[in-house]
C-alpha cells in the first residue's frame, strides 16, 4: 500500500474478503479466528500490549492488511499515538530500512484510524 491509501477501508475491505475465504475454508479460518482471539486474551500481558505486539511484527515482516488489522486493534485496545510510534520504533529496531517504510505506513493508518474516531 502506500501512503495514499485508505486504511480503514482496507481493512474493511479485509474483513469482507476473509469472511468470503471462511465461506470456502470455514475449519481453517475458524480455528484461525480462535486463535487470534485467545492469543490477545489478557493475562500477563495486557491486550493493549499484545496489539502493539502484533503491530511490531506486522511492520517488521511488511504485511499491509496485518498493519490495518493491529493498529486499529491497537487504538480500539487503548494504546497511544505515542505508544504506537515507540511501537514502529521497535519495529525498525528488528526489520531495519524496510521496517522504516511500513512504519511510515503504520503512522499513516494511525492518524487515518484516529480521524475516523473523531
Amino acid at each position: 500500500m502506500s501512503s495514499n491509501s485508505n486504511y480503514p477501508e482496507h481493512l474493511d475491505r479485509m474483513k469482507e474478503l476473509m469472511g468470503k475465504l471462511g465461506e470456502g475454508i470455514p475449519n481453517t479460518l475458524g480455528a484461525f479466528s480462535k486463535l487470534h482471539h485467545a492469543a490477545s486474551e489478557a493475562g500477563a500481558l495486557d491486550t493493549k500490549t499484545k496489539e502493539l505486539i502484533a503491530l511490531a511484527i506486522a511492520i517488521a515482516i511488511r504485511c499491509d492488511g496485518c498493519i490495518a488489522f493491529h493498529t486499529n486493534d491497537a487504538l480500539r485496545a487503548g494504546a497511544t499515538e505515542a505508544e504506537i510510534l515507540e511501537t514502529i520504533g521497535v519495529a525498525i529496531l528488528m526489520g531495519g530500512g524496510p521496517a522504516v517504510m511500513y512504519g511510515c505506513e503504520t503512522y499513516e493508518a494511525m492518524k487515518q484510524f484516529l480521524a475516523q474516531k473523531a
